[in-house]
């Protein structure tokens, strides 16, 4: 067993992975604040890739760190950027994330709403303390690429991001990245 893995930072890409997983936007529609604009994108653009990771999994017991690295491509639905889905830890866990190209933002939430934003970007690490449920957006107009780890027994819960969304969104004002109250997200806390 290999237990280091090399980044390609011309491909994008982690050698050697035991997971590869292409996001397209229509596995995301309903992670959008408008679904409707997901789909007049889906029918004019087709079913566009809209992040993919390479993962290096040493397990899912206690005691491992697994590793990886997303490359998530520019685009918008609507006023919104593209993004991953989100979730929370299962257990309490923390994230590191390593912004390598691009720009874009973290957005960090609790279950009860406390919400955080930090900007990715090469050389800038980024802290996602145990409790907060996190996605990332690609605010730029290049691939925004960056490494991430995290405890190997910490479980992924994309359900609760799925159903009440996060607090806030990242939309395009005037030409610039801006946070904003996400008018669906229900107040009351994710359990």
């Amino acid at each position: 067993m290999s237990f280091g893995s090399k980044i390609d930072a011309v491909k994008n890409l982690l050698e050697p992975f035991t997971n590869h997983k292409v996001v397209k936007l229509s596995s995301l529609r309903d992670y959008f604040s408008e679904p409707n604009e997901a789909d007049r994108v889906l029918k004019e653009r087709g079913d566009v890739v809209v992040y993919e990771y390479y993962e290096r999994i040493f397990g899912e017991g206690g005691g491992h760190i697994n590793f990886g690295l997303t490359v998530m491509y520019p685009g918008k639905i609507g006023r919104e950027y593209f993004l991953t889905r989100g979730h929370f830890h299962e257990k309490d866990a923390a994230e590191i994330y390593v912004g390598l190209k691009g720009v874009g933002y973290i957005l960090m939430q609790t279950r009860d709403g406390k919400v955080e934003a930090r900007v990715i970007e090469p050389d800038t690490v980024v802290y996602v303390p145990p409790g907060y449920g996190h996605r990332t957006i690609n605010t730029g107009t290049e691939p925004l690429v960056f490494f991430f780890a995290y405890p190997s027994d910490a479980g992924h819960d994309y359900e609760a991001v799925k159903e009440k969304g996060f607090a806030k969104l990242v939309v395009e004002e005037n030409g610039k990245p801006k946070l904003i109250d996400n008018p669906k997200y229900l107040m009351s806390p994710m359990v």
